[in-house]
């Protein structure tokens, strides 16, 4: 059974950051795709950033620059490092995996 378990949310300052984790069991973590995804109050998905099984790495144009996202299969762990957080951040942030997803870990930035 694929379970992905976020962790790393919290309330920030804006200019602020955070560095979301993502511990994956359940399948060959070190073969797939791994996204980050979010959901702000009262919207839909949106897709945040993906890593490849090969490290290949590509970002929403609305974080790109400012989000970060890595991996270390030898731990099962995606992370994403997340800067200079503005308000329109504020949502909850999922971990995916093919059509799995997280229970999602909330980050609110407000000052």
């Amino acid at each position: 059974e694929v379970q992905l378990v976020e962790s790393g949310g919290g309330t920030v300052q804006p200019g602020g950051s955070l560095t979301l984790s993502c511990a994956a069991s359940g399948f060959t973590f070190s073969g797939y795709d791994m996204n980050w995804v979010r959901q702000a109050p009262g919207k839909g998905l949106e897709w945040v950033s993906t890593i490849t099984s090969h490290g290949g790495v590509r970002y929403a144009d609305s974080v790109r620059g400012r989000f970060f996202i890595s991996r270390d299969n030898a731990k099962n762990t995606v992370y994403l490092q997340m800067k200079n957080l503005q308000p329109e951040d504020t949502a909850v942030y999922y971990c995916a995996m093919g059509s799995s997803r997280g229970q999602g870990t909330q980050v609110t930035v407000s000052s």
